[in-house]
């Protein structure tokens, strides 16, 4: 049997051919498209499908507000904004934006539209919840967006120094704050915090139902009645502030941030 006499070496090439040959054909017949179909006959059904599937993104935003921009604003005007800006994002369509082009066209100056007083709560992340951006907002934060004499300042420099013309004071569900004066919790400097809260938990006394941190409605009551408080609070401690207020160059207004939706509504 002559074949048994052949190298082998040789043996392993036919067998190793042998074994290629079905991937041969598979790449022939990918490269020649089956032979059935010309190459532009296949370009021409696949380049529309790859134009629909393109998606052009979206301008950077890259200048941050000016002076006359902030200016030529009204309180209504940037209540509108805020409004707007919640709204793109509770529907998942932030501005995309140039950070780094931000803070060096924000180096020289910042004309903010507004201060908004929060919570310090980590789920209530303020710009993003108005789409707004660096050089757009002043921000306070304090657990139970309460206010004392140097957030009080801190106002009074966005507004009367550095012309923003609104002041939100924005609350939020759930708020540890507001549970942790319920509670009658004390602990620390929590406790003399907590003290800034009662007054709201006090005019929450007509509230029909069971009045404990475990009932949410009461919760959200007490928060509704502490953005309020603070309300009265501003124009209370600041007479420069109450003086705009009452001239209409700016508006002191409350808000309350619903957790689930990532909706702000305005009082």
């Amino acid at each position: 049997m002559l074949h048994n006499l052949q190298p082998p070496n040789l043996q392993i090439m036919k067998k190793s051919i042998s074994f290629l040959t079905p991937f041969l054909v598979i790449l022939v017949l990918l490269f020649t498209g089956c032979g059935n179909s010309k190459p532009e006959t296949r370009e021409a059904a696949i380049v529309p499908d790859t134009a629909k599937a393109m998606v052009m993104p979206k301008p950077l935003k890259e200048k941050v507000l000016t002076a006359e921009e902030q200016k030529a604003l009204t309180p209504d005007q940037v209540i509108q904004k805020l409004k707007d800006g919640n709204r793109r994002y509770t529907n998942n369509d932030l501005t995309a934006r140039d950070h780094s082009a931000l803070v060096r066209d924000a180096a020289f100056g910042q004309y903010p539209s507004a201060v908004i007083l929060s919570c310090i709560d980590s789920r209530v992340t303020v710009e993003d919840v108005f789409d707004k951006g660096i050089g757009d907002l002043f921000v306070c934060r304090v657990a139970g967006n309460f206010v004392n004499p140097d957030i009080l300042g801190s106002m009074e420099y966005g507004c009367k120094v550095s012309g923003a013309k609104l002041i939100v004071v924005l609350g939020h569900q759930y708020c540890g704050a507001i549970k942790s004066a319920i509670d009658n919790v004390k602990l620390g400097n929590i406790t003399q915090l907590l003290a800034k809260i009662k007054p709201a938990i006090e005019a929450s006394a007509d509230f029909k139902g069971e009045k404990t941190s475990k009932n949410d409605d009461y919760v959200s009551y007490v928060a509704a009645n502490n953005v309020k408080q603070t309300i009265q609070a501003i124009l209370k401690g600041s007479p420069l502030l109450k003086e705009m207020a009452d001239k209409g160059e700016i508006k002191i207004i409350g808000a309350g941030y619903n957790l689930k939706t990532g909706e702000v509504v305005f009082y």
